[in-house]
Order: structure tokens, then C-alpha cells, then sequence
């Protein structure tokens, strides 16, 4: 389904602590946009009573049963994409944009 990275999940722990949301799930959600690429978005959340509610890496996960087809297969990382310069990337095969990590 979907997971994250070891790296993903670390931060993300760290995260919540520093923010006081221990207490709340890792909301992911995705949009298909005009252009077919897709929107991704994660915040801290409860969970509904249509969500699907995952582990991964020790966080617990929510995703929408609406968002389920475009994250299916996908993963969260959390890179270093310049020296001191960190970001979590979307890895989705569902995403025309998606380059696989050694496709050159």
C-alpha cells in the first residue's frame, strides 16, 4: 500500500515531538491535477471513520479511501537533497512525473 522510508519516518517522529502532536496520526492525502501529475499533502490529524489506517516505520498513517488509488504502491522519504538541505519526497509510480531513483 504505502510506507515510508526509515529516514521519513524518524523525521516524522521527531516532528511530532517537537510539536506537541504525538498524539495525532500522519494524515497523507493526494490529488490528481489537471495536468495528470499528482498534489500531495501531509499534516497531523485524527482518524475518520472512512480512513484507511496504517503503520509504517512506527508512525501511525491515515489516508482517505478517496486518496487509496493514487497512493497505492507509494513512498514518503526524507533526503538530503543539498548538503543541509533536507525534504520529504513523494516516490509514486502512479505519478506520470515519478522517475524512478536510477533512471538517468
Amino acid at each position: 500500500m504505502f510506507e515510508l522510508t526509515l529516514a521519513a519516518g524518524r523525521q516524522i517522529k521527531q516532528s511530532a515531538l517537537e510539536g506537541g502532536t504525538e498524539d495525532l496520526i500522519l494524515r497523507v492525502a493526494a490529488q490528481r491535477m489537471p495536468d495528470g501529475a499528482i498534489d500531495y499533502r501531509m499534516g497531523f490529524d485524527e482518524i475518520g471513520s472512512d480512513d484507511l489506517h496504517l503503520v509504517s516505520e512506527g508512525v501511525d498513517i491515515v489516508i482517505a479511501s478517496s486518496d487509496k488509488p493514487l497512493l497505492n504502491g507509494a513512498s514518503l522519504d526524507y533526503v538530503e537533497l543539498k548538503p543541509g538541505e533536507f525534504h520529504y519526497i513523494f516516490l509514486n509510480p502512479n505519478d506520470p512525473q515519478f522517475r524512478p531513483p536510477d533512471a538517468d
